[in-house]
C-alpha cells in the first residue's frame, strides 16, 4: 500500500500514514526503512526548522507499477471468486 501510495508523487511521513489506512506509525516507519533499505524508496531530508522529510519511489521502485497494477486488475476480475471462497472457508470454520 505504501508504494501505490507513493505512485503519484513524494509525500511526508504524516500524509503516508492519513493515506494508508489503519496503518500505525510504528509498522509505517518499519516499511518505510525496509522500503528505503531495498532501494524502493528514497529518503529527502530538507535543513528546515520544522525538520521536514519526504519520502518518493527510486526508479526501480517505479518498475513496480506494472506488476501492482496487473494484481489491481487481477482482484478485479476475480472478487467474486474469492468472496465466494471466503464465505465457504468461514462456514466450514464455525461449528
Amino acid at each position: 500500500m505504501v508504494v501505490i501510495a507513493l505512485s503519484a508523487d513524494r509525500m511526508r511521513f504524516r500524509d503516508l500514514r492519513a493515506t494508508v489506512d489503519g496503518i500505525s506509525s510504528k509498522v509505517l516507519t518499519e516499511t518505510l526503512r525496509d522500503l528505503e533499505r531495498d532501494g524502493i524508496v528514497t529518503r529527502h531530508v530538507y535543513a528546515e526548522v520544522p525538520p521536514r522529510v519526504e519520502y518518493e519511489l527510486t526508479a526501480l521502485g517505479r518498475t513496480l507499477h506494472a506488476p501492482i497494477h496487473a494484481l489491481g486488475s487481477w482482484a478485479e476480475e476475480h472478487i467474486s471468486e474469492v468472496l465466494a471462497a471466503r464465505e465457504s472457508y468461514d462456514a466450514r470454520q464455525c461449528p
